[in-house]
């Protein structure tokens, strides 16, 4: 009963799955009303710095790939669907007290699901959120690469907020 016990309690964090399909129906709710309201190519200015601009991308982040023949197409949604896969085991398998990651997680997995049913549906990411300063225009986003975004930085973050493991006996091996 003690070797129970002390067995770390995992699979709860599959709850925060509700984070990623409401990132999927933000996402693709957004690019639905970009693309029934903004012309392809043609900025709305919003605010100094920020328009809204109707692009498609055809290839990965910063148009990585765009060029290419269409094979790219099917390699991403591919790549999208394993990564998918993999994030949901991660996510199945941590455990009581890891939210942060469990978060960070489903934010990668809504973001990553969304710009696959692009994918898959149109042949290209719908993309629409465009800042620039000046001449220089950083390639337009989505919801969904904003989510992937934040969902890394939390993961980066917290390699520097989690001590680093040793087999020392004061950690308990």
């Amino acid at each position: 009963m003690d070797a129970v016990m002390n067995e770390p309690v995992t699979g709860t964090k599959l709850k925060w799955l509700w984070l990623a399909a409401l990132v999927v129906v933000l996402d693709l709710g957004t690019k639905a009303m970009a693309t029934a309201m903004l012309t392809y190519g043609d900025p709305v200015p919003v605010i100094p710095l920020f328009n809204l601009t109707l692009l498609h991308n055809t290839g990965a982040a910063f148009s990585f790939l765009a060029g290419a023949a269409g094979w790219q197409r099917w390699f991403f949604v591919v790549l999208a669907l394993v990564v998918s896969v993999v994030l949901v085991g991660w996510l199945k398998n941590l455990q009581r007290h890891e939210t942060w990651t469990a978060i960070a997680i489903v934010l990668i997995l809504g973001g990553a699901l969304g710009n696959v049913y692009d994918r898959v549906v149109h042949g290209y990411v719908v993309d629409f959120l465009h800042f620039y300063w000046q001449d220089w225009h950083f390639p337009a986003f989505n919801l969904a690469d904003t989510a992937i975004t934040i969902g890394a930085a939390m993961m980066i973050l917290d390699m520097f907020r989690k001590p680093a493991d040793s087999d020392t006996p004061a950690n308990g091996r």
